[in-house]
């Protein structure tokens, strides 16, 4: 009997040791498309036949490198995340997020879902009105930034995932410590999109860690309808007045391309942007006088930087004071909605409405006189 019941007990072990692995997830789980985004290129998810669990992939997560990709996997029912650590995984529906950047927290926002949101980075430069309501009352920290990151304060604030935003690479002095403190964590690429509608997408990779996909999907069917709508009102035989973008950094001015997200708002608003040089994926460096004759061919000068008055505009050079834009008052900037401290809610919550961007630039192009949500004409 002594033989029989070892044999019983090493079958009945590895029964359990083979069903205990079968419960892990790895990426090679995840062969069927759930979500292939419409507009986005940097996110898609998939799903696997052994469960309700899904996986977020991100491709090109920071500017300059298109072959890096993150992955995130969400846990359902009794799947495991794998023992050897592997991939960053996470049981969804997620309900403690921190957000490294004010986008992360429009597309939360965007949702109904910004009281998930425990942490923030930046808190003054965040234009939320519940965000801000929320740290007031303690239900809400900001955990620092980059390398001032306060990780005791995030293992107190106790988040199922972290979502970060990198600039040329992956930060392993964050990544490495995220790890040893067993926080899940994802890079979000949604500002590099050139896509208006394809940043807006993102909300959908959001709802998905919240078990929303289908409210997201129908948020962004929304966004997505308003702003068609008003891009297919546009006359092609309307002439497209000029724009100039930006104001020069030190003793140069960066022009976009012609595929960015700007250019293609203006396009989409029925303007033509003025420097058509530029086809690569980043900005171009100009000189100023180079960028001084474009700007006195324009009808319409955008984006100033933090200037908000023509005073300040022309301080930055007297020259200014000549161009015919700045002359017909035609200079509009995008910060009418921002924060004490200065920041920008036209890159927080404009980030998931494209429409009422668009809208804005319609109206400014069109010179009609309704009322503008994230511009302010210069005086």
């Amino acid at each position: 009997m002594k033989p029989f019941a070892l044999l019983i007990l090493s079958l009945a072990a590895a029964l359990m040791t083979g069903c205990s692995g079968s419960a892990e997830r790895h990426l090679s789980d995840f062969t069927s498309t759930v979500y292939a985004p419409t507009y986005a290129s940097g996110f898609d998810i998939r799903g696997t036949e052994r469960d309700a669990s899904t996986l977020i992939s991100v491709h090109n997560p920071w500017q300059g490198d298109a072959r890096s990709e993150q992955h995130l996997i969400l846990l359902r029912g009794k799947a495991k995340a794998p023992a050897d650590g592997s991939v960053q995984a996470v049981r969804a529906p997620v309900q403690r997020v921190v957000c490294m950047s004010s986008s992360h927290v429009a597309l939360f926002d965007a949702l109904g879902l910004a009281d998930r949101i425990v942490g923030v980075s930046g808190l003054d430069y965040i234009s939320n009105p519940r965000i801000q309501q929320r740290s007031r009352s303690g239900e809400l920290r900001d955990v620092g930034y980059d390398t001032n990151l306060n990780f005791e304060l995030l293992t107190a604030l106790h988040p199922d995932v972290i979502l970060l935003y990198g600039i040329s690479g992956e930060n392993t002095t964050i990544t490495d410590k995220l790890r040893e403190l067993g926080i899940p964590y994802l890079y979000v690429g949604d500002y590099v999109e050139e896509s208006p509608l394809g940043k807006a997408e993102w909300l959908v990779a959001a709802a998905e860690m919240c078990d929303l996909r289908a409210a997201g999907a129908d948020t962004l069917r929304r966004i997505a309808a308003r702003y068609n709508d008003l891009r297919a009102r546009l006359d092609p035989a309307d002439a497209r007045p000029k724009v100039m973008l930006n104001t020069p950094y030190r003793d140069t001015w960066f022009m976009p391309s012609t595929q960015s997200y700007m250019v293609r708002l203006i396009e989409d608003a029925g303007g033509s942007y003025i420097y058509t040089k530029n086809h690569t994926n980043a900005s171009a460096a100009v000189d100023l006088e180079e960028a001084y004759l474009l700007a006195n061919s324009a009808d319409f000068w955008i984006n100033v930087g933090a200037c908000n008055s023509i005073e300040e505009l022309t301080a930055q050079n007297p020259k200014f004071a000549e161009v015919p834009a700045v002359v017909d008052r035609c200079v509009w900037n995008n910060n009418r909605r921002q924060t004490p401290s200065g920041g920008s809610d036209f890159w927080e919550s404009g980030v998931v409405r494209p429409d009422v961007v668009l809208r804005d630039l319609k109206t400014i192009l069109a010179g009609d006189s309704d009322s503008t949500y994230y511009y302010k004409r210069l005086e």
